[in-house]
């Protein structure tokens, strides 16, 4: 069965669009001509792939992928209030790790049996982080998740390979990282698991009714990404990134470079959504509630929704005015592991 090729994590889309853009100004500063061409190369096959994701067309994903929980409901930082990701940092500032949420929602009045979670995504991760969301997972009554894909598609458990270019380009970016991929190692097979997204045919209609490309958002969010490295006036990023791509823990550092900029994935979902909204998120996550809506009403009480984390802040504001549900409790997982090797537990 075939589904449109889509970034699962529009996070990843905007990290991966800056790291284009900070190669195409190593590439143009960089005074070694062969060190030059390889940037460029690396530049132009990823706006190739950028370009032409919207008319992709791939087999059942692939992929492969590691996160301890860490329950601070009632205890949690009062900054991290309303996030769905977070950098955890020790008390010199560095970081320990990047951890998205669990966040339950209870009705403000009325059944108090119901409870809705919000489970945030990143789609390439640590393995021991899928193995604590399959956990999770098994909790729940009925487990929502995104996919654009046809009605009652089910990721074969573990995957399957495929020699797609697009996702031969994503498994180069998980190992270039030193992850794993959550189309791998989360069990879509479980019965409670039910699919809450567009089909490619109504994804590509309300692009098309709304005017919009992945090639205009690559460039909103390259857009964003400028206006982001302005404000940080004391670092050299573009240096970073090609200390990173030549050091010898080059996985170790690249993370580093791209979990930091996971910080400011509410500018980068304002930057896409704009005022009226934008069928990546808005769109998607109205037939995300949809399906939570026909869930609830057919008796169902422990419900989770597993979404990409940039979808959350959206869909929190639908839940409490759709469905009259108020934030309780927040549990975070941790995705990428961000201790230098020798300090790790």
């Amino acid at each position: 069965m075939k589904r449109l090729l889509l970034s699962s994590s529009l996070a990843g889309r905007l990290v991966v669009s800056r790291q284009l853009l900070r190669l195409f100004r190593v590439a143009a500063r960089s005074e070694r001509p062969r060190t030059a061409f390889v940037l460029l190369a690396a530049l132009a096959v990823g706006l190739f792939f950028w370009s032409r994701t919207e008319r992709l067309w791939a087999d059942e994903p692939t992929g492969t992928a590691t996160a301890e929980a860490e329950d601070v409901a009632g205890t949690e930082n009062k900054s991290d209030d309303g996030k769905f990701l977070r950098l955890k940092r020790d008390e010199a500032g560095q970081p320990l790790a990047m951890e998205t949420a669990v966040v339950r929602y209870r009705p403000a009045e009325g059944d108090d049996e119901l409870t809705v979670d919000l489970v945030g995504a990143v789609h390439i991760g640590e393995k021991s982080y899928y193995e604590a969301l399959n956990k999770q997972f098994a909790e729940y009554d009925v487990l929502l998740y995104e996919l654009v894909a046809p009605e009652g598609t089910r990721i074969p458990k573990g995957g399957r390979a495929s020699a797609h270019p697009v996702s031969m380009l994503q498994m180069g970016m998980k190992s270039m990282l030193g992850l794993e991929s959550q189309l791998a190692l989360v069990d879509y097979q479980q019965e409670n698991f039910v699919h809450a997204d567009m089909s490619p045919e109504e994804f590509q209609e309300t692009m098309a009714g709304r005017g919009e490309s992945f090639l205009t958002m690559f460039f909103r969010m390259m857009g964003q990404g400028i206006a982001q490295e302005s404000k940080n006036q004391g670092r050299n990023t573009d240096m970073e990134m090609l200390m990173a791509l030549f050091d010898p823990n080059r996985s170790f550092k690249l993370k580093l470079l791209m979990a930091e900029q996971f910080e400011d994935l509410e500018g980068a979902m304002g930057a896409l959504e704009g005022p009226d909204g934008s069928t990546i998120i808005s769109e998607r996550n109205k037939k995300a509630l949809e399906v939570l809506r026909e869930q609830i009403d057919a008796g169902h009480k422990k419900i989770g929704i597993f979404y990409g984390a940039g979808h959350l802040p959206d869909m929190q504001r639908r839940l409490a005015d759709d469905f009259g549900l108020e934030r309780a409790d927040t549990k975070w997982l941790e995705a990428w592991d961000l201790r230098p090797k020798q300090s790790r537990r």
